[in-house]
C-alpha cells in the first residue's frame, strides 16, 4: 500500500532504473517482465487453435488482458492473504469485519511493499455479494487526521470516508455492490456504490507520537464494519453461492506465469461489465477468458500459450517503459474511474509501483531514488535533505519521509528502529542556524549531535518516499517542490 503506497500485500517490482515505489497496500516482491520472444511474432499469421483468431490477434488480446487484469490479480493477492487464507501468516480476519493494527509497521511486515509506518492501519475486505456493508466511524478531535480509503477490485479509489471528505464528526456509511437496488436505511449518513462486489478498505489514523498510541487504539476500537442486516437488526438475506477461493499466483511469478490469466477469469465474476468495457470483455472472451470460468492454461493449445506469453511480455515492457518515463511522478496513476477513465496502462503501472496508493487530493507520494546529480541512492554514501526556513511541506494534515531498502521496497532494520521522519517529530529535530531543517540520510551515525535528524539507511540501494497527507494547493499545483537529496562530499 503505497503506503503503498503500498504500497498496499501486493506485487513489488524488481530493481528498475527509475523505481517509483509508493506506500498504502502492496504485494510482496515480484520480478521484472519476462524475456520470452517468438520467431513467429513478426508475421502473426499463425493459428492458435481458435476459429477466427490469429496469433497476432491473440498476442494483442493477451497484452490488453495483462494490463487490464494486473490490478485485479494484485488486489486479490492481498485479499486472499489478509482475509481468505487462514493458514497465511498475514491473515487478519474474515470478510466484512474490520481488523485494526494498533502499531506502526516495521521491517517484519512484508505483505505489501512501501508500507506506511506513521499511521496505524485498519483493514477490511468487503464482500458485497449478498448485501451492503455499513461502516461506522466515531467523532474525533479536529486536529487528528484519519481516512478510510475504499478501493474496488479494479483498484479505483471510488470513495473516501475521512477528515478531508466527510469531516471528523463521525457517521454511518453504507457501501453497496453494483447489483443492489435497495432504499437508504434510517440513520445512514451516505450510500456509496461500488462497481465490484469485492472491496478493499484501508484505514489510516494519525499517530502524533508513541505516547498517543492508546488514543489511536480507542479510536480504532470504535470503527465498525458489519453487514446491513446486522446494522438494521433484521433477518439477513440468503447467503450468496459458495465460492471456492483459488490460491493466487505466487508474487514472484505474477509477471511470468500464465496462471495469471486463470486468476483474471476467476475474478471477472465479481466485476460486472462496465458499459465502456463491453468491447474489451468480448475480446477477452474470444480467447476463452470468461467471468468465473476455468482457464486451464496448462491444457491450452501450445500456440495460444506462446501468444499469451508474448502478450504478457509486451505488456510488462510497456509498464516498465511507462514507469521509467514518469521519473518518480506517480500522482496521476491513482484515482477513481472518472479521473483515470480506461487508462489501463496507468492503472497497471500504479499497481506495480504501489498498489493501494491514495488519490492525489488525499495524499501525494513523491518517490526519491536519485540524488541531485542523478545518481541512484546508495548507503555507501552519506546524503542530506534540507527544508529551507519557513518552507516545510504545505499540508492540511501531516507529512513524512520514509526510507525503504531496494529492490524489496521494504523497511530497513537499523540500530535506532527509526524508519521515517515526519512532521510530528519537528519539536525534537535540531534546526539549522537560519531556522531551516537538515535531515541526514546515511548508514552510519552522523554523530551524536545530529542523530535527532538522522534517517538511517541500509548499506546498499534505497529509496525515500515522501508522504503529503491532505496537500494544500501549493503542493497540488506544483508551486512547492520537494527538496532534492544531496550527496555529502567526503
Amino acid at each position: 500500500m503505497r503506503d503503498r503506497q503500498s504500497s498496499t500485500g501486493l506485487s513489488s517490482p524488481a530493481r528498475h532504473p527509475v523505481l517509483g515505489g509508493l506506500a498504502i497496500l502492496m504485494l510482496a516482491a515480484g520480478v521484472a517482465g519476462c524475456s520470452f520472444t517468438s520467431p513467429d511474432e513478426a508475421t502473426g499469421s499463425q493459428s492458435v487453435g481458435i476459429h477466427g483468431v490469429t496469433a497476432q490477434q491473440a498476442r494483442s488480446i493477451a497484452s490488453e488482458a495483462y494490463l487490464y487484469g494486473t490490478p485485479m490479480v494484485a488486489s486479490y493477492q492481498t485479499l486472499y492473504a489478509f482475509n481468505l487464507d487462514k493458514t497465511n501468516p498475514q491473515y487478519k480476519g474474515p470478510p466484512n469485519t474490520i481488523i485494526n493494527i494498533a502499531r506502526v509497521f516495521t521491517p517484519d511486515d512484508t505483505a505489501f511493499v512501501t508500507p506506511n509506518s506513521d499511521t496505524p492501519y485498519s483493514f477490511a475486505m468487503l464482500d458485497l455479494r449478498a448485501e451492503p456493508v455499513a461502516i461506522s466511524v466515531p467523532p474525533m478531535e479536529k486536529r487528528r487526521y484519519f481516512v478510510l480509503q475504499l478501493m474496488d477490485l479494479y483498484t479505483y479509489n471510488f470513495a473516501y470516508i475521512g477528515s478531508r471528505e466527510t469531516g471528523n464528526g463521525g457517521g454511518h456509511f453504507l457501501v453497496a455492490g453494483p447489483r443492489w437496488q435497495g432504499k437508504t436505511p434510517k440513520g445512514i449518513t451516505r450510500v456509496i456504490k461500488s462497481e465490484t462486489e469485492l472491496v478493499s478498505l484501508v484505514g489510516r489514523t494519525q499517530l502524533f507520537n508513541p505516547a498517543d498510541l492508546d488514543n489511536v487504539k480507542r479510536i480504532q476500537a470504535r470503527y465498525k464494519v458489519q453487514p446491513l442486516s446486522a446494522y438494521t437488526r433484521t433477518a439477513p438475506p440468503p447467503a450468496p453461492a459458495p465460492i471456492e477461493w483459488i490460491a493466487p499466483v505466487p508474487p514472484h511469478e505474477m509477471r511470468t506465469s500464465l496462471e495469471f490469466y486463470h486468476q483474471l477469469a476467476f475474478l471477472l465474476q465479481f466485476a460486472p461489465t462496465h458499459p465502456t468495457e463491453k468491447w474489451l470483455r468480448e475480446r477477452l472472451a474470444s480467447i476463452g477468458i470468461k467471468p468465473g470460468q476455468p482457464y486451464p492454461v496448462d491444457k491450452l493449445d501450445p500456440r495460444l500459450r506462446r501468444a499469451l506469453q508474448e502478450g504478457m511480455h509486451t505488456a510488462q515492457n510497456d509498464i516498465d517503459k511507462n514507469r521509467a518515463a514518469l521519473a518518480g511522478k506517480t500522482d496521476t496513476l491513482f484515482g477513481d474511474r472518472a479521473k483515470l477513465k480506461n487508462d489501463y496502462l496507468s492503472r497497471a503501472t500504479g499497481t506495480q509501483i504501489g498498489i493501494g496508493a491514495n488519490s492525489r487530493e488525499e495524499a501525494l507520494y513523491p518517490v526519491l531514488e536519485k540524488d541531485s546529480r542523478g545518481q541512484e541512492l546508495d548507503g555507501r554514501y552519506a546524503y542530506t535533505m534540507r527544508f529551507a526556513p519557513r518552507s516545510l511541506p504545505p499540508v492540511n494534515a501531516f507529512w513524512s519521509m520514509t526510507l525503504y531498502r531496494l529492490p524489496e521496497q521494504l523497511l530497513a532494520p537499523n540500530p535506532l528502529g527509526r524508519y521515517l521522519i515526519n512532521s510530528s517529530m519537528l519539536p525534537s529535530l535540531k534546526k539549522d542556524a537560519d531556522g531551516g531543517v537538515t535531515i541526514h540520510i546515511q548508514a552510519q551515525s552522523p554523530g551524536k549531535g545530529r542523530e535527532s535528524n538522522w534517517l538511517p539507511a541500509p548499506d546498499g540501494p534505497f529509496m525515500v518516499t515522501m508522504r503529503y497527507y491532505w496537500p494544500k494547493p501549493a503542493l497540488l499545483d506544483g508551486k512547492w517542490v520537494t527538496p532534492e537529496i544531496e550527496r555529502v562530499a567526503r
